[in-house]
C-alpha cells in the first residue's frame, strides 16, 4: 500500500497527456497529410533538436517528465543537448560525436526493437 502512496499521481496525469498529446499529432500527420512515416519521423525529431537547442524543450521536460522525453521529439531534443555540452567540453569535433553519446542507448534500443519488429511483422506501403 506505500507504492501507491509514494506516487505522484499529478505527475504521472502530466506525463501521459503531455506524450498523448504528441501523438495524437503524429497520427493527425499520418491521417491527413501524404507525409510518408519516415518524414514524420523527421520532423518529430528535428523540432524536438531545434526546442532543445534553444533551450525551449527543457521547460516542457521539466512540466511532463518521460511524457517528453520518451517520444522522437524526446530523442531530437537529446541529441541537440548532447552535442551542446560536448561542443562545450571538446570544441567543434563535439557537435559531430555529442549527440551520439548522448542518444547512444536510444539509438542501440531503436536498433535492436526495429529489427525484432521486422521479424515479427509484415510491413506494407503507404498509398499515395
Amino acid at each position: 500500500m506505500e507504492f501507491f502512496q509514494s506516487i505522484d499521481w499529478m505527475q504521472l496525469l502530466r506525463c501521459f497527456v503531455v506524450g498523448g498529446l504528441i501523438c495524437i499529432v503524429g497520427q493527425i500527420l499520418i491521417d491527413k497529410t501524404k507525409l510518408t512515416p519516415a518524414r514524420i519521423l523527421v520532423i518529430f525529431v528535428t523540432t524536438g533538436a531545434i526546442l532543445g537547442g534553444l533551450g525551449i524543450y527543457q521547460h516542457l521536460i521539466d512540466f511532463a517528465g518521460c511524457g517528453a522525453t520518451v517520444p522522437l521529439t524526446g530523442f531530437g531534443n537529446a541529441l541537440a543537448r548532447g552535442a551542446i555540452e560536448e561542443v562545450t567540453k571538446s570544441g567543434f569535433i563535439g557537435a559531430f560525436i555529442g549527440g551520439t553519446k548522448a542518444a547512444a542507448g536510444g539509438i542501440a534500443a531503436a536498433i535492436f526493437f526495429g529489427y525484432i519488429a521486422s521479424l515479427i511483422s509484415k510491413p506494407k506501403m503507404k498509398k499515395q
